[in-house]
């Protein structure tokens, strides 16, 4: 495992973080699924246990996440482990009438915290974010007063915002103009490159760098097929076409696998191995749920030539932007 400075931070994390969300369980709000589907909490132990066998120290959940459950389990695993990294989110909660609710009030951020340092069994946490704040939030200041409150308190080391996945630029030129904050969380992946641009200029200002949703749902590790079907209790089950899934199939089969084989990879090593030959990342944070997908999500990096990785890029506008369109009508 290789190591990366988070942005200007005091913060080194491993390149390769674990995405906690799935290991959240099952979740329901107000008729929506915001869960992966069932999990095992045994097996979701054993795989972070395994994720630091491995040499991962960044751990990314949210309040939100199992509705508390995936920062119960880390807080439970690795809340007193100095050595782990863990960055959470805030902003979403079960509103009066059941339904989600986005919640950027100061006194609800500070209630939050308090929370989730809990759930952790945490004094500090690491890096707190965001959780896909808007315009109007942040033009309104209180959520910023309350991150900056929670630093100067100690009960946060370092915060951002987790950007939103087809419109990232707004919010982070908004804080980085102001000066506030110290990281992002972003989506980055074959199929969804929008966030390139923000992400230079957020780097070359110090701003530490989280890439998100690096398979895409899983779209990009080549086991999805058109026939596949997920449970109602799995967001994908609204998300994944079969018409998504056979034209990323497409292009896999075309694009990533000959090339997989060259560098004796697979598809998935060849998607995080992408983000990877950004600089600019300070880690990506694959779902992880077993310890089968923590051997899958380290054992298969390598260091892609500058050509190749060009040549990725330039799939982008050629193969992937339609296959983006389709996912983004989905919503």
């Amino acid at each position: 495992m290789e190591y990366r400075k988070f942005g200007a931070t005091e913060l080194m994390v491993s390149e390769i973080g674990f995405g906690a969300w799935a290991i959240g369980g099952a979740a329901e709000v107000g008729g929506v699924q915001i869960g992966w589907g069932p999990s095992d909490d045994e097996v979701s132990k054993a795989a972070i246990h395994a994720a630091l066998d491995a040499g991962i120290t960044f751990f990314d959940t949210a309040d939100f996440y199992g509705l508390g459950h995936s920062e119960k389990l880390l807080g439970e695993t690795i809340g007193k482990n100095p050595e782990a990294v863990i960055a959470s989110k805030v902003g979403q909660k079960i509103g009066a009438g059941g339904g989600i609710e986005i919640d950027y009030s100061k006194e609800y951020i500070l209630k939050a915290c308090e929370e989730s340092l809990q759930r952790l069994r945490r004094d500090t946490i690491d890096f707190y974010h965001l959780h896909v704040a808007r315009m109007h939030h942040l033009e309104q200041g209180e959520c910023i007063e309350a991150m900056e409150l929670l630093q100067q308190q100690g009960k946060i080391r370092y915060w951002g915002a987790s950007l939103i996945t087809f419109a990232p630029e707004p919010e982070a030129d908004f804080l980085m103009d102001a000066g506030k904050g110290h990281g992002f969380q972003l989506v980055l992946n074959l199929i969804n490159q929008l966030s390139v641009p923000i992400m230079q200029k957020a780097s070359q200002n110090g701003y530490g760098i989280i890439a998100r949703m690096p398979l895409q749902f899983g779209l990009l590790s080549g086991k999805i097929h058109p026939n596949n079907t997920f449970p109602s209790t799995d967001h994908r089950a609204k998300r994944l076409t079969p018409g998504i899934i056979q034209r990323t199939m497409d292009i896999l089969r075309t694009e990533m696998v000959p090339m997989a084989k060259q560098y004796n990879t697979n598809t998935a090593g060849l998607a995080l191995s992408f983000i990877l030959g950004f600089n600019e990342v300070s880690t990506v944070i694959p779902g992880i749920r077993t310890v089968n997908q923590v051997k899958q999500n380290t054992e298969f990096l390598v260091k892609l030539s500058d050509h190749d990785h060009l040549y990725l890029r330039s799939l982008y506008e050629e193969k992937w932007l339609p296959v983006l369109e389709m996912i983004k009508q989905q919503g």
